[in-house]
């Protein structure tokens, strides 16, 4: 089993969401992933990072996002990283779509659609580092 490993550092603006989508397409793309699952990938990936950005930093540009995907014949795993104020999991609440639609409020669906759009999303906090693991499957055809 063989894997590897990229890794990617960004100044926590949504300048740079770009670059993160792209770096993350890219390599879902050469490791096999369909257009849906890489459009899935990114998705969560933006979502996070947009997360972090707007909750974590308070959107203080001078900090910095970390991502590394790893890659083996089982899974496709992005880890983010950053040292920003902590997600709180337990004032997370599932949002409701219909009252979303209803009230058109835009934002509150970061976590619900990380978890939708990957087989696996853990949280952890050590010392001064968030961390956030999500994976994607990979299945042999």
């Amino acid at each position: 089993m063989k894997a590897f490993s990229y890794h990617k550092i960004i100044k926590a603006s949504t300048e740079h969401l770009s670059e993160v989508r792209e770096f993350v397409s890219m390599h879902a793309g050469l490791h096999g992933f369909n257009d849906k699952e890489i459009a899935d990938i990114r998705l969560a990936v933006d979502e996070a990072c947009t997360n972090i950005i707007k909750h974590a930093y308070k959107y203080d540009p001078s900090k910095e996002i970390g991502i590394v995907i790893t890659v083996d014949d089982e899974k496709f795993m992005i880890v983010i990283t950053d040292q920003g104020e902590p997600f709180d999991k337990k004032k997370y609440q599932k949002p409701s779509l219909k009252k979303q639609i209803a009230q058109k409020k835009r934002g509150g669906m970061g976590v619900h659609l990380m978890r939708k759009l990957m087989d696996e999303v853990r949280y952890s906090k050590t010392d001064n580092l968030n961390t956030l693991c999500m994976c994607k499957n990979r299945i042999e055809s």
